[in-house]
């Protein structure tokens, strides 16, 4: 039986990608470190105030003529 050569290691592509993700990762974590990135989470597309920029009212839908569909229909 002949000797198998020696494990060649781990492929190219996955050291490339190794080296990639380490470096995304420690990318993240100077912009939250440094605070680079801005402030996160739900607030950040609230008013200054804290409360929504967009007020949101329900309006009642006149009836057009005809049918209305069955979606409309139901909210009214």
């Amino acid at each position: 039986m002949a000797d198998r050569p020696p494990y060649p290691g781990i492929p190219r592509w996955m050291k490339v990608s190794g080296i990639i993700v380490i470096a995304l990762v420690v990318m993240v974590v100077v912009l939250l470190i440094t605070g680079v990135g801005g402030d996160h989470g739900p607030g950040r597309h609230t008013g200054a105030g804290g409360t929504s920029p967009i007020e949101v009212t329900e309006t009642p839908i006149p009836p057009t003529g005809g049918h209305a569909s069955p979606i409309i229909h139901g909210l009214q």
